[in-house]
């Protein structure tokens, strides 16, 4: 009896891992910096929530557009390179199965038994074989444009919801400092999160979010108190 173990790798998770992670990084970043420049040029409580809200939803749905069309010309890439190889399977197929036996003769199997494997996979599903084995494509890395798109709608929505609540309940004064010390440990959170399920470090995955985020959120500070004391 053959039996497959669960061995617990995480390159499936790469797909929705990656797109939520940026999405709520980015929502969180983006939005916590946008109140922070509002709130530090001096502005009332109304303005910096409509400066908070219209991001959250201007980058909600830029994110969504964004990853579509970034997935969406991914997987026509790989519909067009299946479909030029079913058109050569069709075509020349004793030259495909030895263009799949010479790959696997390069990974190191004899010249019989790689030709053994060709044939017999070939024999149960020949796009398949070629699709995984010479273009590379396999169907947990298959590209799903809704799916990344949904998903980094959301979790764009998700990280900006703390700045925006920030900016509905604090005094005014305190935005700024309330949204910074919030936003840098919820950003260390979700670092070491994607760290913990990505198997990678916790700290480094923590300390290089908040690097940027802080960035980010120190030049938009400084760019809305010139702006303000400008004005």
């Amino acid at each position: 009896m053959f039996w497959r173990q669960d061995e617990g790798h995480r390159s499936g998770q790469i797909g929705w891992l990656r797109a939520a992670v940026l999405g709520a990084n980015d929502g969180l970043i983006s939005t916590a910096s946008l109140v922070v420049g509002v709130a530090a040029s001096g502005t009332s409580r109304s303005a910096i929530l409509v400066a908070g809200v219209a991001g959250l939803v201007a980058g909600s749905m830029s994110m969504a557009a964004g990853e579509y069309v970034s997935v969406s010309s991914q997987a026509d890439t790989e519909n067009a390179d299946l479909e030029r190889e079913r058109r050569e399977l069709s075509s020349d197929y004793l030259s495909e199965k030895a263009e799949l036996a010479a790959i696997y003769v390069g990974r190191g199997l004899t010249p019989d038994l790689a030709e053994q494997v060709s044939e017999q996979l070939m024999d149960k599903d020949a796009l398949g074989a070629h699709a995984r084995d010479e273009i590379g494509l396999s169907e947990i890395m298959t590209a799903r444009p809704l799916q990344a798109a949904l998903t980094s709608a959301v979790t764009f929505a998700a990280g900006a919801v703390l700045p925006v609540a920030v900016a509905a309940f604090v005094p005014p004064e305190l935005v700024s400092r309330v949204v910074i010390a919030s936003a840098l440990g919820l950003l260390a959170v979700l670092g070491a999160l994607a760290a913990r399920v990505g198997g990678a470090n916790l700290r480094r995955g923590a300390l290089r979010v908040m690097f940027w985020g802080a960035l980010a959120m120190a030049v938009s500070a400084l760019s809305g108190h010139l702006f303000g004391a400008r004005v």
